[in-house]
């Protein structure tokens, strides 16, 4: 079963790269982050006529997640637990199909401006998900969860970490927030397979990077321990950054064993 990751940045602005990504890499499972649009205006047809199950939590100009499966979608739940005042629609969950599988598709907080009360907000957000991934994994199922996490987990994950040092996704409390996603049983899927440097999933659209492979590695898949055993292979699908009017980010994907 292969399954991507991919923060479109719009799903109305991006609908023709959805479209053309969807026909040609063919996602089992995906999980949108940034579709800026509210559940009800949502382009329905533009998933299921490709014969997608979907389901959506989404928030107006801003946010969203969404999960698409070719197998039926299962036990859906939007938001994190943890805090009933939050009305950011961040994060949402779905078993798929038979499968035994559960997606937790997030889109963590950016953080920007550090210090402050938005980045108050992102270290948060970041300790209610390891307080639901605990909760998930003590129910000894295998759990995914993908996404934007805003993080860049080490300097070998940006082409040039000194730019980031006072950035909200580089600071030390945010990389020590993702490192206790890990030390509680999460597993990086990408180093997994590749602990090389030089792999980025996100490019910003000024001063060239993307030609420059200026880039840094934020949108990450954290698997539990009986979804790590499932994992064949992960990878970034870099071409769909070169297409016309792309999102900022690419996908990644993981390959699960049934």
């Amino acid at each position: 079963m292969k399954l991507a990751t991919f923060n479109i940045n719009g799903v109305k602005a991006r609908a023709e790269v959805l479209g053309r990504w969807l026909d040609t890499s063919a996602p089992d499972v995906a999980v949108l982050q940034e579709i800026k649009s509210v559940d009800e205006a949502f382009p329905r047809a533009l998933i299921e006529d490709r014969g997608y199950h979907l389901e959506t939590h989404g928030q107006k100009g801003f946010n969203g997640v969404a999960i698409l499966s070719k197998l039926p979608l299962h036990d859906v739940t939007r938001g994190l637990p943890g805090d009933e005042s939050d009305e950011q629609a961040r994060y949402i969950e779905a078993d798929i199909g038979e499968t035994g599988l559960r997606v937790c598709g997030l889109y963590l907080p950016n953080g920007n401006p550090a210090p402050g009360p938005k980045y108050d907000y992102k270290l948060s957000w970041m300790e209610r998900l390891r307080a639901r991934a605990a909760a998930l994994i003590a129910r000894e199922i295998p759990v995914a969860f993908a996404g934007d996490y805003n993080v860049i987990p080490q300097p070998e994950d940006a082409a040039r970490p000194d730019a980031w040092r006072e950035d909200a996704l580089f600071l030390p409390q945010s990389r020590a927030a993702f490192r206790r996603l890990e030390t509680m049983g999460l597993y990086d899927a990408l180093r997994l397979r590749h602990p090389e440097p030089g792999l980025y999933s996100f490019w910003d659209y000024q001063a060239g990077a993307r030609p420059k492979n200026d880039g840094i590695r934020i949108d990450h898949w954290l698997l539990s321990p009986k979804a790590a055993d499932r994992l064949t292979d992960c990878w970034i699908e870099t071409a769909p950054r070169d297409w016309e009017k792309p999102s900022d980010h690419t996908p990644v994907w993981v390959e699960l064993a049934a």
